[in-house]
């Protein structure tokens, strides 16, 4: 039997299963979430502890691009041979990456340790989401936003006070072993309790596209990474890459058009409620991503928050759109209708950056928290909504692949979003330092890796009270910047999204008394699988 054909049988019958397996997916999930978050928080003590500050930055591009590069091929793996083996694979290389990091004596191991790390964590987010596309048909599938939805909110608030709580309490190794028992656990119920059996058809990996897609990524990564930062736009290091990116991504293009077996099917972008639906993550996380970015420097600086209480102040965005996903979850399994969702969601998401333009250097924390507030319920319309139309325009032997390549457009819209906001604020600034302090003083504070560099809590106090005040309305100034421009990009989400086209969710009633004969036949459609994925639905 297929791992499609149990997929139709189980769906609407063993809920069982998926009662016992749904905490593995979501530990999977807050493992994904929750590692870069406690890692940035130990940054310090590891520094510290290993020195190579000036690689500091690599601990994080190398977890980055090894998560963003393998994120496609996890999918396509798993929609070849499995999502069940492929899934706890990804969990165990996650999971020897971060034992392997906890161990690290020195900078250049710890590097390596985290790309491989960030391989297996590419696997995580797009495997809990296909098996649950697998588990539960679309119409069904709303119901389960609101958990996924707390699981991010969990590992946005969670994570700087656990890591926070390590540095203080613990060694620094601690940021890594945390995930063992996690992630064991996780693997333990998905071993026992999930059956999604392999797939017994031939397939012809596509190694040159996979290579191809992966060199594509990386320099898009490092663009986005260093551009402005470690080297100037116009640098020949940059252009470089830029050469690089260009050329090996039309070559991709090119290989999959003609592969029997491509890592993405071009074909999926001809379905245009998909198109539309990653187009929309690119921008939700170009604007998104690339905004909150700053919200916790602004909070320190500005508001006198501690790091460990910048992720308590993010309660309020989190609790709107855990708010959101759940009422929409529950709309969207109760009346099968989806496309009005995406457009308010964008709507509501420009209202909050509109807001948060507003910040200033006296805007208090209660104002700000209902800033983010609406922000976050623009976010709950948006999130797994678009996830689930992803899945749903897809045929499904592609779920695998629709699930990447929606997860993946939203990554790089987020990396491209906080090397374009970085630079914005890093211009803004310097610009407003300038006016209050000159340009000499402007350009020692705001020198540095990544621009900003030595602005910090520490350094702040230390500064004398007209210096200090003007440092404090310089961020706030160049926060508020920073969401201004987001709204440009933030207001083509509603446009693309009203586009979308109402189509019926498979495993509704309405599919079920439209298509008798292939409901029944299901368990027929089993012994032959080669057909079977040629004929699935769309």
């Amino acid at each position: 039997m297929s791992e499609k054909s149990e997929t139709i049988e189980t769906t609407g019958t063993d809920r069982s299963q998926l009662r016992i397996v749904l905490p593995g997916l979501l530990m999977a999930m807050l493992l994904a979430m929750l590692d870069n978050v406690i890692v940035g928080t130990a940054m310090p003590r590891i520094v510290g502890d290993l020195g190579g500050v000036d690689h500091l930055s690599w601990v994080v591009t190398a977890y980055v691009l090894g998560t963003t590069v393998s994120t496609p091929l996890w999918g396509k793996l798993g929609d070849l041979y499995g999502r069940k083996t492929v899934f706890m694979t990804s969990i165990v290389l996650f999971l020897a990456g971060s034992a392997l990091c906890g161990f690290a004596q020195n900078m250049p191991e710890l590097i390596g340790f985290r790309a491989f790390q960030g391989l297996g964590a590419g696997g995580l987010m797009v495997g809990a989401m296909s098996v649950l596309g697998d588990l539960v048909p679309p119409r069904e599938r709303g119901k389960y936003q609101g958990q996924f939805a707390a699981v991010m909110a969990i590992a946005m608030v969670g994570g700087p006070l656990v890591g926070g709580f390590i540095t203080d309490h613990a060694n620094w190794r601690w940021a890594f072993f945390v995930n063992l028992p996690l992630g064991g656990l996780a693997l333990i119920v998905l071993a026992l309790r999930l059956h999604l059996p392999k797939r017994r058809t031939e397939h012809r990996i596509d190694w040159l596209g996979a290579a191809l897609l992966s060199v594509g990524v990386t320099a898009l990564v490092l663009i986005t990474t260093w551009g402005g930062t470690q080297y100037p736009w116009s640098s020949a290091e940059i252009r470089g890459l830029a050469i690089v990116a260009v050329l090996t991504l039309v070559a991709f293009v090119f290989v999959e058009r003609r592969h029997p077996e491509p890592i993405v099917p071009l074909s999926i972008f001809t379905n245009r409620n998909f198109t539309l639906v990653a187009l929309v993550g690119f921008l939700v996380g170009f604007a998104m991503f690339g905004a909150i970015t700053f919200l916790p420097l602004y909070q320190q600086i500005v508001q006198g928050a501690s790091a460990t209480n910048s992720g308590l102040l993010l309660l309020p965005m989190m609790a709107g759109l855990l708010l959101t996903s759940l009422v929409v979850g529950r709309a969207i399994t109760k009346t099968g209708r989806y496309r009005i969702f995406p457009v308010i969601g964008g709507v509501v998401m420009v209202g909050g950056m509109l807001l948060l333009a507003q910040l200033d250097a006296h805007t208090s924390k209660l104002a700000s928290g209902a800033y983010m507030a609406v922000l976050g319920l623009g976010m709950g319309f948006l999130m797994q909504t678009t996830m689930l139309i992803a899945q749903n325009s897809v045929e499904l032997k592609d779920l695998g692949v629709a699930s990447s390549t929606a997860t993946f457009a939203r990554s790089i819209g987020g990396a491209f979003g906080v090397s374009a906001f970085g630079a914005i604020f890093n211009n803004r600034l310097h610009d407003l330092l300038g006016e209050r302090l000159g340009t000499a003083a402007a350009g020692q504070l705001t020198s540095g890796s990544g621009g900003g560099a030595r602005i910090d809590p520490a350094t702040l106090a230390q500064l004398p009270a007209p210096v200090r005040t003007a440092v404090v309305d310089a961020i706030a100034g160049a926060t508020s910047s920073v969401f201004l421009w987001s709204v440009a990009a933030a207001a083509l989400v509603p446009v693309l999204a009203f586009f979308i086209r109402e189509v019926a969710l498979r495993g509704g009633p309405t599919e079920a008394k439209s298509n008798p004969t292939e409901t029944k036949s299901a368990p027929t459609e089993a012994k032959s699988e080669p057909t079977e994925a040629k004929s699935a639905p769309a």
